[in-house]
């Protein structure tokens, strides 16, 4: 079982979205985790916005939120200035807001995992160095049961 899970947009997205094509990985993959997943507002926000025209999905956010099973675990006005170093390092991948933010987090929390779809995360590096450690499709095999 997986602790201090630290969730993306796509991941959220595709548990919500029962089209969306990752939606059956994503569940399998709740099964191995504790909850509740971690998360900032920007994730959040996104995930809002692609959620606006799946039935009942930005309700079904406001749900996971409510029931803490997604809990928001970012203070961007205290962490700004090592957020801004994360945009600049990685403006050509190119880095969104969420995505520096949850590079941060994954600082945070030392032992924590990110859940994520995208793969710009293999390119991303906590404490400047350290790879970050990943539950995505593209790492599959090293963390299944």
């Amino acid at each position: 079982m997986l602790h201090q899970v630290i969730v993306d947009t796509g991941v959220l997205v595709a548990l919500i979205d029962r089209r969306d094509r990752y939606h059956t990985w994503v569940t399998e993959q709740l099964t191995q985790i504790a909850p509740p997943l971690l998360t900032c507002e920007a994730v959040i926000s996104e995930t809002w916005f692609l959620l606006q025209r799946v039935n009942n999905g930005q309700k079904s956010l406001l749900q996971l939120l409510e029931q803490r099973q997604v809990v928001i675990q970012f203070d961007l006005d205290v962490e700004l200035p090592d957020v801004v170093a994360l945009l600049t390092r990685y403006q050509s991948v190119p880095v969104s807001l969420a995505d520096a933010e949850l590079v941060r987090m994954a600082e945070l929390y030392p032992h924590s995992w990110v859940f994520t779809l995208d793969s710009d995360f293999q390119i991303y590096r906590k404490n400047r160095d350290r790879p970050i450690p990943l539950l995505s499709r593209a790492n599959a095999s090293k963390y299944s049961t």
